[in-house]
């Protein structure tokens, strides 16, 4: 290798710490939106910086060789003990089934994935280009790995008190709401009650998504052809719909069976 092929390599590998360094400046300067969101300050910026770096995107980066995929598998545990420690202490008269049913319910992905999307998680995460390309970015899964990821960020970076904290905030009203109890199953009830009366499909609309990122509500709409019969409210789209459907229930039974 001649002397000025060296330096040209030289030159090149220069270059290329210098722009990884400018891209990692700039990522770490969005975090601080989530930072600021999320109320609070990462000791080791680089955790939480990995907490939302998809293998997709390390793939594509020169010196970058840390996804979440470690961070998701401490993540899963943490959050695990966690909640089994709030179902033991909020719920005494609960038996294991019980309480193994309803934790069960708090982290399967579809629950992960709302937690996420209350904090918009998937403007921050980190992607390939071929991932983003093919609807990563939206993908409940992956939203769901990354809520994981970040719990166990927060773990190694701080502890088990703040994120006690995040998911007192995130989780727990919810669980205290019954959000994750046996729901009934309003829309469905509603859908066999108009059928057994001939009328037509019953249809949902979200029509207003209010509050901030963190307080998300949705307000959804029951319509029986093009009449409006039913509104709810909800800290999800599924939760507004199912509520509306309830509402319209309760007037159709008063209407059609006289209850």
């Amino acid at each position: 290798m001649t002397k000025d092929k060296r330096r040209f390599d030289r030159q090149g590998s220069a270059q290329r710490r210098r722009r990884n360094e400018l891209e990692r400046s700039r990522i770490l300067e969005q975090f601080k939106t989530l930072e600021e969101r999320l109320s609070v300050r990462f000791t080791n910026q680089d955790l939480l910086m990995q907490a939302f770096t998809h293998s997709s995107y390390v793939n594509e980066q020169r010196g970058l060789k840390k996804d979440n995929e470690r961070l998701e598998f401490l993540g899963d545990a943490v959050l695990e003990l966690t909640v089994s420690r709030f179902l033991y202490e909020t719920y005494p008269e609960r038996s294991e089934g019980e309480l193994t049913k309803l934790r069960a319910a708090i982290v399967c992905e579809p629950s992960l994935v709302n937690f996420a999307e209350a904090y918009a998680f998937s403007d921050f995460i980190l992607l390939g280009k071929g991932e983003e390309l093919t609807g990563g970015r939206k993908r409940p899964a992956l939203l769901a790995d990354v809520f994981e990821s970040y719990i166990g960020a927060l773990y190694l970076d701080q502890g088990i008190e703040p994120v006690e904290q995040f998911l007192a905030e995130a989780v727990f009203p919810k669980v205290l709401a019954g959000v994750f109890e046996e729901q009934t199953d309003y829309k469905s009830q509603l859908q066999e009650s108009v059928q057994r009366e001939g009328l037509g499909p019953v249809s949902y609309t979200i029509i207003e998504e209010r509050g901030p990122a963190h307080s998300r509500e949705f307000v959804a709409h029951a319509r029986l052809s093009d009449d409006i019969v039913g509104e709810g409210i909800g800290r999800s789209k599924k939760e507004a719909e199912q509520l509306a459907a309830k509402e319209a229930l309760i007037e159709f039974n008063r209407q059609y069976a006289g209850l």
